[in-house]
């Protein structure tokens, strides 16, 4: 939903400003690789309908995974986030069941910093095992088979 500027549409921008809000909550397993990227970003925002008349907030969030343990923190972070936002007095968060999430979902901007943390790390891992990158193996490396 897109914020109007035309006093007549009954559009309220709520819904962008509680968004916005909730670019501040990261992700937890984008945090553990080190790209820190936010739960909009990740694409886990799937709705966002704000109430006003009850003070009511109602989001949907996707997981990146079934076995995701990371639902109460979500709860805690979305409630924190949006119950400071007029005029909204309560949060309700409903999550998928972690299936139907995939990097297509993240922007662009997050694909690739996702990308650059990534490359980064199997860089240093190749540095650490001092490998060119090639499948090779020097012929006294014992294959553990």
């Amino acid at each position: 939903m897109s914020a109007s500027t035309d006093p007549t549409d009954a559009t309220d921008p709520i819904e962008e400003r509680a968004r916005d809000a909730l670019r501040d909550v990261v992700d937890p397993c984008s945090a553990a690789t080190g790209s820190n990227l936010n739960i909009v970003e990740m694409g886990l925002v799937k709705a966002i309908e704000v109430d006003s008349d009850d003070g009511r907030a109602h989001v949907e969030m996707r997981l990146t995974t079934p076995m995701c343990h990371m639902i109460g923190y979500f709860i805690d972070q979305v409630e924190d986030r949006l119950t400071g936002l007029e005029p909204v007095e309560r949060v309700e968060l409903d999550t998928d069941d972690g299936m139907e999430w995939s990097e297509e979902l993240m922007s662009e901007a997050a694909r690739a910093k996702r990308r650059d943390v990534l490359d980064g790390y199997e860089e240093r891992y190749r540095e650490e095992l001092g490998d060119d990158g090639s499948t090779d193996r020097p012929a006294d490396v014992e294959t553990g088979g």
